[in-house]
């Protein structure tokens, strides 16, 4: 009964920790649709592309060293 329950319990907190990750994108990306160039998508999607690859590049070493 005790190894059921905490099945459970990792089940809702993966449910929890899932709702959690998708909010905060969500947010991000209602943000950027506001203020990353709103008149102009073509423009708001190549800049957030060049930023993700920048921020990404810029992190490999840190992402290294703590995977």
């Amino acid at each position: 009964m005790k190894k059921e329950n905490n099945h459970l319990k990792k089940f809702f907190y993966t449910i929890l920790i899932a709702f959690a990750i998708i909010s905060f994108w969500r947010g991000c990306w209602h943000l950027m649709d506001l203020y990353l160039f709103p008149s102009n998508p073509l423009v708001s999607s190549l800049i957030s592309i060049a930023l993700g690859i920048l921020i990404l590049s810029s992190t490999k070493n840190l992402i290294k060293h703590l995977v």
